[in-house]
C-alpha cells in the first residue's frame, strides 16, 4: 500500500527545501541515521517515516536527522 493513496495531505506535508535537504543527507549514505530508535539509509525511508509522523513530531524528526548529517 503506497502511503501517498493514503493521505493525499501529506503529500504536501514536507516542503520542497526539506525534500531536497533530505535528498542529498540520504545520496549515497552508507551509515544510517537513527532517529526514534529506527535507522533510514534512503531519502524514501526517511520521508515515509517523516510523513506518518504528526507535525509537531516531524519537525523534530527532520532537525534530528539534519543535526545527525552534519
Amino acid at each position: 500500500m503506497d502511503i501517498e493513496t493514503d493521505n493525499p495531505e501529506a503529500e504536501v506535508a514536507l516542503t520542497r527545501p526539506q525534500r531536497r535537504l533530505l535528498r542529498r543527507i540520504y545520496n549515497g549514505r552508507t551509515v544510517p541515521i537513527v532517529v526514534n530508535d529506527q535507522p533510514f539509509l534512503t531519502f524514501r525511508e526517511a520521508s515515509r517515516h517523516l510523513l506518518m509522523l504528526a507535525p509537531e513530531e516531524r519537525d523534530a524528526a527532520y532537525e534530528a536527522m539534519r543535526k545527525q548529517a552534519k
